[in-house]
């Protein structure tokens, strides 16, 4: 029995990690399937090690190339030791980021080019994709105001990075979110959390009904 996966992928402050806490609030007594929630970077022991490298703030001189290949890294990691067990056991696996993010951030942001960090990627997962991904579309400028406003002097590393590279990501984003029409649906992150929630799970019982 294979299981499900459902990323969530959006600009940073979207309210990735929030919206998946409160959807699987509201759908852990009605889904037939166990659900696991997990995150990138990191995920497991070594993945978070890597997510602790990528996002360290006094980690400057990292070049994109690095970038690129230590998401990569963490991610193998996270598949092989996480997601792909889960869906073996006939889990719904939901995961706060994968690949999509490293098509924005680093092949459209860090200018590596979406095809080549696409590449990198379907080595480092064995080509695994999202039945399902669940886009938070938000301004990055209200993004990086909401993270700013929750958690000022906090940021990470990327989350650090000028409005300009935020905004150039959003670009990536709007390819690949174009590329996949079947897979990827767009959700409004502006609009109030409850309304978020209820449509994000929504889509999640109209695309899999069999789950509930």
């Amino acid at each position: 029995m294979q299981g499900y996966f459902i990323t969530f992928e959006g600009p940073d402050g979207a309210g990735k990690t929030t919206v998946i806490n409160e959807v699987v609030k509201a759908i852990q007594g009605q889904c037939k399937r166990e659900i696991l929630v997990t995150r990138e970077p990191g995920g497991s022991k070594i993945a978070e090690k890597i997510r602790d490298i990528i996002l360290d703030p006094a980690n400057t001189e990292m070049n994109a190339k690095t970038e690129a290949l230590l998401y990569a890294a963490s991610r193998s990691q996270h598949v092989s030791e996480i997601i792909n067990p889960a869906l073996k056991r006939g889990d719904l696996v939901i995961s706060d980021r994968f690949v999509d993010s490293s098509l924005a951030y680093q092949g459209q942001g860090r200018g590596l080019g979406i095809e080549e960090v696409a590449q990198i990627n379907a080595f480092a997962t064995g080509n695994l994709e999202p039945d399902l991904t669940i886009f938070l579309d938000l301004d990055p400028a209200q993004g990086l105001a909401r993270i700013a406003k929750a958690r000022s002097g906090s940021e990470d590393r990327l989350e650090q990075e000028k409005l300009a590279f935020h905004e150039e990501v959003y670009r990536g984003y709007q390819k690949v979110n174009q590329a996949h029409p079947d897979r990827v649906k767009v959700v409004d992150a502006s609009q109030d959390l409850p309304q978020v929630v209820a449509t994000s799970v929504k889509l999640v019982k109209s695309i899999f009904p069999e789950l509930f």
